[in-house]
């Protein structure tokens, strides 16, 4: 190449290697970790770094797609919270979760709230179903992946039967993990079924992705709500639990509750909140004062919804994790496929198993990423040195994602223990405190207990050096993912 063209060439190579260094350096808001990480990717893979930052560097959405985030929730109706829900939380050993998780959209807790757990992943769907079949006024839909196996098609023909009976059905799903339901002839079933359903976080060509912002920002909840009064809240995708997609991994198990009463019409906020992002209808009307009629109760569960996303200029999720971990005063018991914590989230749990509390995490055997496995196994011997117990469930991929605390607290949803769902994904989550409730969740996860292995210290010390080495690749490049 001619010296007149390498010269300009070379100087804008360096020109976009500095002011990608100086970006990843200065953005407000990162860990130092991250930036470390970022830096390195940069220098040492000088092209694919930049491209790679360019691409991922940045948590952030479009700024037109935030601006509509910020003045749909400026206008929206906030739902109602409970005063007495309210004061009961304010006091007693979870009021630092509950005050935390309101701050994040400024949902209050609520009382007059009933649930029920599914007894497995296809159970879920029929009683999903069944609900959906008994719905008169609207049947609101958000998946993350649907896949057209018998699970998924099941569910397509319960919502385009509400919609032909007169029922406002309102769907979302993913764009990129639905992506292959969204281009099959079932999705025209639904719209052609009268189903008004919509994409989610669409997907553009890679300029576009440059424009718009990290292409793996997803909407990664699960939300039903039926007549503003019934919802569903859980770690469960539209599909079967053989998931065709990932079919090694079998069976994919999940968890999945369902709720009656006013944390159903919190839950609604945030179906409705994404909904309107996407161009859907004005559901406002759902959420004002009195657009649920229903027979007040004096006693019922404390509930609290609580959503997340890249809308947020920091990581709620992780605190309100971190801030239930350090409520524990006697047993903390963990379940989640994906454990990626940054140092926040892994100093809690260390801190409070060093402190006496019984903390038991269960993860996968058998992880359908082997980059989130090797980065998890980097962190075993840290957890276990602490007095951490720690399993991997043996049958299939463990699915749920279920904190319980004191056998009294719960947070359960769709959030992983992962830098994703920290700052990548939307997510929603229900906070709880009841004993009853929570100890038929406890209870489920001493059955996934008694299907796990122990990790011990000595299969740890066991791993080869190229299996450590893999691992701790994996956990040092973690902040970028």
């Amino acid at each position: 190449m001619p010296d007149h063209f390498a010269i300009p060439l070379l100087l804008t190579y360096l020109a976009m290697m500095i002011a990608t260094l100086l970006h990843a350096i200065l953005r407000p808001l990162r860990e130092p970790a991250s930036r470390i990480a970022w830096v390195m990717a940069i220098i040492a893979f000088p092209v694919g770094g930049i491209l790679a930052y360019m691409l991922l560097g940045d948590a952030r959405i479009s700024r037109r797609r935030r601006a509509r985030f910020a003045a749909i929730e400026a206008r929206m109706p906030h739902p109602d919270g409970d005063p007495e829900a309210a004061r009961l939380m304010s006091q007693g050993f979870y009021a630092a979760p509950f005050a935390r998780g309101r701050a994040v959209n400024g949902l209050p807790p609520t009382l007059a709230n009933s649930a029920t757990l599914a007894a497995d992943s296809n159970a879920a769907i029929d009683a999903m179903i069944a609900d959906v079949d008994a719905a008169t006024a609207t049947v609101h839909v958000c998946f993350y992946i649907w896949l057209a196996d018998c699970n998924g098609l099941k569910f397509k023909d319960a919502v385009i039967r509400a919609a032909r009976r007169g029922v406002k059905v309102r769907v979302l799903a993913d764009a990129l993990g639905s992506r292959v339901f969204i281009r099959s002839p079932h999705w025209q079933d639904l719209k052609d079924g009268g189903v008004d359903a919509r994409v989610a976080l669409p997907v553009g060509g890679l300029v576009w992705t440059l424009i718009r912002g990290r292409v793996d920002l997803r909407n990664h909840r699960k939300v039903l709500v039926i007549d503003n009064r019934v919802a569903w809240c859980g770690s469960q995708n539209c599909a079967d639990p053989e998931f065709e997609i990932k079919p090694r991994f079998a069976p994919w198990v999940d968890i999945m509750t369902r709720w009656e009463g006013p944390v159903a019409r919190h839950c609604q906020f945030l179906f409705a909140t994404d909904w309107m992002a996407e161009h859907g209808d004005d559901v406002a009307a759902l959420l004002a004062p009195g657009s649920v009629h229903a027979p007040a109760a004096e006693t019922g569960i404390p509930a609290q919804v609580i959503g997340t996303g890249p809308t947020q200029s920091y990581a709620a999720m992780t605190e309100c994790f971190t801030e239930l971990i350090h409520a524990a005063r006697h047993e903390l018991v963990i379940t989640t496929p994906y454990f990626v914590p940054d140092e926040q989230l892994l100093f809690a749990l260390l801190s409070v198993a060093r402190r006496g509390v019984r903390v038991v995490m269960v993860l996968p055997r058998r992880n359908d990423s082997w980059i989130v496995a090797g980065a998890s196994r980097s962190t075993y011997a840290d957890l276990l040195l602490a007095g951490i117990h720690l399993y991997e469930f043996r049958p299939g991929l463990l699915h749920a994602k279920t904190m319980v605390v004191d056998n009294a607290a719960v947070l359960i949803g769709s959030a992983n223990l992962d830098r994703r769902s920290f700052e990548l994904n939307f997510e929603n989550n229900i906070l709880f405190h009841d004993h009853v409730f929570a100890g038929e969740i406890r209870k489920r996860q001493d059955e996934w207990l008694a299907q796990s292995d122990r990790v011990t210290m000595e299969r740890v010390k066991g791993f080869s050096m190229a299996e450590r080495l893999w691992q701790n690749v994996m956990a040092m490049f973690g902040p970028v993912l």
